[in-house]
């Protein structure tokens, strides 16, 4: 062994070293379908109106660390019902370890739940924050098992469940009486935390009923909104429980530039809502064109994403990739995924290449 090997074995993790990077493959040169990104820009003349108000950023000072004004804007249009607040994040994924590490205990090892197959974040931010996670299995059909979800909250207690509002990978929406019931099972000893990280294209939300349960978080995110350039995630709660949770947030965890943008997008929030309704039109079409293809199923979304099986997930990805198009293959996440495919829905003009170059691969 190297000194530098010597000095790793004994300074970091066992299961940190066991462990691989979140990797991000470079798309220079690709048809980008990977990673449920918004393909449409803002108008020009909003994004020449952008430009000056980035170059009038005070970048010599740090940020005004309450965040009040770009909060207020999230209030106001985003449907966070009066009397709530909000948190914000870089990106959710810094919401999801925020969450992780107030409820990681050092007494015992607390539980991190998530219907499984879910976002690898779950799991990724149970384990480096110290608490053991358990995914409960889904159905076939994607939707939530009820009575397994209910039994192994009963048996394991988390601190935290997730639920996704669509789900990804799968990209449905699951049963909202399926989800009160886990929300009211969790009681006084569990948090529930809806991810509405696809919202804008579902139309649909446990916002408004924040004020029916104390123990209910709703995350989101502006990423698929069209923002994921500028990395904000938000959760919305009770005052009293956000305080808690804002405790381990970093300071000035939101630059100026994005906290810049985000104010900016949002005084025009329905070009980007205008840009939704377009995805899911989209969407509709392509599903459509998918379900005709021999051999390959094609999953209900609510999501700016499709996810399908096809007869062999490796050669199809393989075949895209030549193509120069880049999908995600999920069929090595969860034996439930097996030969699952997802793509995200895109322009017009990207969504017709990748639909020829799938039927070339099969």
């Amino acid at each position: 062994m190297t000194d530098i090997d010597i000095l790793i074995a004994n300074t970091i993790r066992e299961d940190v070293r066991a462990g691989h990077s979140y990797t991000v493959p470079d798309a220079s040169g690709y048809i980008k379908l990977d990673a449920m990104e918004n393909p449409y820009e803002l108008p020009e003349n909003l994004r020449r109106e952008l430009a000056t108000r980035l170059a009038d950023a005070v970048l010599n000072r740090y940020p005004v660390a309450s965040y009040a004004t770009l909060k207020q804007k999230i209030r106001d249009n985003l449907g966070v019902p009066a009397g709530y607040d909000v948190i914000l994040g870089n990106g959710s994924d810094e919401i999801i370890s925020i969450i992780a590490m107030a409820t990681a205990r050092q007494d015992t090892r607390a539980v991190l739940m998530a219907p499984s197959p879910a976002f690898v974040m779950f799991q990724r931010s149970a384990q480096f924050a110290g608490m053991d996670y358990v995914g409960v299995p889904l159905k076939a059909d994607f939707s939530l098992d009820r009575e397994a979800m209910l039994a192994a909250i009963a048996k394991h207690k988390p601190a935290v469940v997730f639920l996704a509002y669509p789900n990804n990978p799968t990209g449905n929406l699951y049963d909202a009486d399926d989800m009160v019931a886990i929300i009211e099972a969790l009681g006084e000893t569990g948090i529930a935390v809806v991810d509405e990280a696809y919202q804008p294209f579902a139309r649909t939300s446990f916002m408004g009923r924040l004020p029916q349960y104390p123990n209910l978080m709703v995350m989101r995110t502006l990423s698929k909104l069209g923002l994921a350039g500028i990395r904000l995630g938000y959760l919305a709660a009770a005052p009293a429980l956000l305080q808690q949770f804002d405790k381990v947030r970093p300071p000035y965890n939101i630059n100026v530039l994005t906290q810049v943008a985000a104010e900016f997008a949002l005084d025009h929030v329905a070009v980007l809502d205008e840009q939704a309704a377009r995805l899911n039109e989209a969407r509709g079409e392509l599903a459509a064109a998918l379900a005709a293809l021999p051999g390959v199923t094609v999953f209900p979304s609510s999501a700016n994403f499709i996810t399908l099986r096809v007869p062999d997930a490796e050669r199809t990805c393989a075949k895209l990739f030549e193509e120069r198009v880049l999908i995600k293959n999920l069929s090595k996440m969860h034996e439930l995924l097996a030969n699952c495919i997802r793509v995200t829905v895109s322009t017009p003009e990207e969504n017709s290449v990748f639909l020829n170059a799938l039927k070339a691969s099969l």
